[in-house]
C-alpha cells in the first residue's frame, strides 16, 4: 500500500531478489499480487498489479502479509486494523503510525493471531527493532541515544565541517533530496521524537506517545557554537535521548547535544544514523547505517515480510503494554549532565555564579562574549543560575 520512494523499492528489493527471499522463507515466495496507490503510473512495468481500491486488497484470501508504506495516520491507521482483523499480517515502515497508534495496532495482531512488524520506522534500513527485542534480551536496557534524523545531521555535519550557515546547510539538504519542501518535521526534531517513542516503548515495555517526549531541533545551533565546541574536541548532533529511571519511570527526550570524540556518535557524519543502545550486560552497542533512502528502506520492509510469511501459522511475541501520564518524568529534574553554555557577559560574573567552569575560544570571539563548560547539574539547577545572565544558547553534553 503505497508506491511512493519506499513502497517501489520494496517491489524492487521484492523482484531482484526472489532466489535469497525464497531461502529465507524455506521454499516459500513473496509474490505481488495488489498495489494500492490512489495515482496513475502509465507505462509502469507493474501496471496491471494497481489498483485504487483498497478493498481489492482486503477481500483477497490470497493474500497473506501486507507492506504499509503510505505514511501517515489516515487511512493508513484505518487500513492496517482493517487488514489485521481479517487475519493479515502487516509490515510498515511508518513511523507515525506506529508511534501513535502502535499499542492498538500491536493489541489488535495479538488477538487475531496475526503480526504487526515495524523494523523500518526507525533507522531506515540499519536492523534496530529486531536487534533490541531478541539479540539484547538477556539485558536490562540502561539507555540509548540515537542519531536519529538523515537530514538533521547532514546539515550539522556541513556546518560542522564546511563552516556552512544553518540556512545554506538547509538548502543543500533540499537541492539534494534529503530535506523537504517543508522541513519542519525534520529541523525542529518531530520525526527524530517519533522514533524515540518507538525505541522507548520497545525498550522498556510500556507505550509512549509523542507528545511525552519534549523535543528541540537544530534551529537556534550557529556557527559560533559548532566552532566553540570545536576547540574542545567536541561535536554537535541531534540526539534522541532515552534514560532509565525505575520499573515505573523514563525519561525520553529530543534536542542537540554536544558529543566529544572519541565517541562513536561524535563521528557519524552526513545522512547516515546511528543508535547507540547500553545494556547492563553487554556495554554499549552502536547500530549504524543509511537512515533513510529508498533501498535500504525497502530492505528493511521486505526483512519483515519474510519474518511474517514464515510466521503464517502463528504469531510472534513481540510489542509492548500500555504506558501513563506518569511514565514519562520531566528529564531536566532527573537527568544530571554538564551543560555548554554561551552568553554575553564576562569571565568574572560566571564565576561568581559557577565557580570555576571550563571557558571556551574561538577564532573572532567578540569582547563581551563568554562560552563555557559547567558542572555536572539538572537543567532547572542550571535555568536558576543563569537567571539575570544574557544567555545566548545553552546545550545539554551527553554521556553517550
Amino acid at each position: 500500500m503505497g508506491y511512493g520512494t519506499v513502497g517501489s523499492g520494496v517491489v524492487e528489493v521484492i523482484e531482484n531478489h526472489k532466489r535469497v527471499i525464497t531461502k529465507r522463507t524455506d521454499g516459500d515466495m513473496l509474490e505481488v499480487s495488489h498495489i494500492l496507490d490512489l495515482r496513475d503510473f502509465p507505462g509502469d512495468s507493474h501496471e496491471a498489479l494497481f489498483t485504487k481500491d483498497f478493498n481489492d486488497i482486503l477481500n483477497d484470501d490470497e493474500v497473506k502479509v501486507v507492506a504499509e508504506t503510505m505514511g501517515g495516520i489516515n487511512p493508513a491507521y484505518d487500513f492496517t486494523m482493517k487488514l489485521i482483523k481479517a487475519g493479515k499480517s502487516v509490515v510498515t515502515s511508518n513511523k507515525e503510525l506506529v508511534a501513535q497508534k502502535g499499542l492498538e495496532l500491536l493489541n489488535a495482531a495479538r488477538e487475531n493471531g496475526v503480526n504487526y512488524l515495524f523494523e523500518a520506522s526507525v533507522g531506515g534500513g540499519i536492523p534496530i527493532i529486531r536487534p533490541m527485542d531478541q539479540c539484547l534480551a538477556a539485558n536490562n536496557i540502561e539507555g540509548i541515544a540515537g542519531i536519529l534524523n538523515g537530514t538533521t545531521n547532514f546539515i550539522l555535519t556541513k556546518m560542522i565541517e564546511e563552516d556552512m550557515s544553518f540556512a545554506s546547510a538547509l538548502k543543500l539538504a533540499q537541492a539534494n533530496g534529503y530535506a523537504e519542501k517543508d522541513p519542519t518535521a525534520d529541523i525542529e526534531g518531530f520525526d527524530a521524537c517519533r522514533k524515540v517513542c518507538i525505541l522507548a516503548s520497545l525498550a522498556f515495555g510500556k507505550h509512549v506517545y509523542p507528545n511525552q517526549v519534549e523535543t528541540e531541533g537544530i534551529t537556534s545551533i550557529t556557527l559560533e557554537d559548532v566552532a566553540y565546541i570545536a576547540s574542545v574536541h567536541g561535536v554537535i548532533k541531534l540526539l534522541g535521548q532515552i534514560s532509565y529511571i525505575s520499573e515505573n519511570e523514563i525519561a525520553a527526550f529530543v534536542s542537540p547535544a554536544v558529543v566529544f570524540h572519541p565517541s562513536q556518535l561524535a563521528s557519524v557524519n552526513g545522512v547516515f544514523n546511528a543508535i547507540l543502545v547500553r545494556g547492563d550486560a553487554v556495554g554499549d552497542v552502536c547500530f549504524y547505517g543509511p537512515g533513510a533512502g529508498k533501498l535500504p528502506t525497502a530492505s528493511a520492509v521486505v526483512a519483515d515480510m519474510v519474518d511474517a510469511a514464515k510466521h503464517t501459522q502463528r504469531r510472534k511475541i513481540f510489542g509492548w503494554g500500555e504506558g501513563s501520564e506518569s511514565y514519562v518524568v520531566d528529564h531536566k529534574e532527573v537527568i544530571i549532565s554538564q551543560f555548554y553554555v554561551r552568553a554575553r557577559a564576562d569571565e568574572g560574573e560566571i564565576k561568581r555564579i559557577f565557580g570555576d567552569v571550563k571557558f571556551l575560544n574561538r577564532y573572532g570571539k567578540p569582547a563581551g562574549e563568554v562560552a563555557f563548560i559547567t558542572d555536572k547539574m539538572n537543567e532547572y539547577t542550571l535555568e536558576k543560575k543563569l537567571e539575570g545572565v544574557n544567555v545566548i544558547n545553552t546545550i545539554r553534553i551527553t554521556n553517550y
